[in-house]
């Protein structure tokens, strides 16, 4: 038996042919990082990136991936503070390689490598745990970008 797609409290993005869901409490800077990561795929900084799904996001196991999914009446919505909700390119789904829990409370400088991974429906990820009130883009940029 399949079970359907769960509903998380997240954000998630497309990175070229990656996802990177991204979690945290209500005000943490979930959609300003998504906003962030595609004002980077822009720039050429990483792959073009698109919004898959602001403030929740389904999430389903396939073949031994975890793939998230836009949440159909919150597709191609993200909330920009100051203007309210606006529209943009999205993309309908993404075979999650990142985890971002911003406002980790196991946030280190240099962190053990155990940090570093978690187990989502018993999928295990690269994880980046951010300190609360540090910008989680460079960190991001900088898993994106070297090995």
């Amino acid at each position: 038996m399949t079970l359907p797609p769960a509903t998380v409290h997240a954000s998630a993005v497309r990175v070229g042919d990656r996802g990177i869901l991204i979690r945290g409490a209500s005000g943490t800077g979930k959609s300003r990082l998504v906003l962030d990561l595609i004002l980077a795929g822009r720039t050429g900084a990483i792959p073009p990136t698109q919004l898959i799904s602001d403030d929740r996001v389904r999430l389903e196991v396939r073949d031994g991936a975890l793939i998230a999914h836009a949440v159909p009446e919150l597709a191609g919505l993200i909330e920009i503070r100051g203007l309210g909700l606006r529209h943009c390119d999205y993309a309908a789904q993404a075979k999650i390689g990142l985890v971002v829990d911003l406002a980790a409370p196991d946030a280190e400088r240099l962190p053990p490598p155990e940090c570093l991974k978690t187990l989502i429906s018993e999928v295990e990820l690269a994880r980046i745990p951010v300190e609360a009130g540090y910008s989680a883009l460079p960190l991001v940029l900088g898993f994106l970008i070297t090995s």
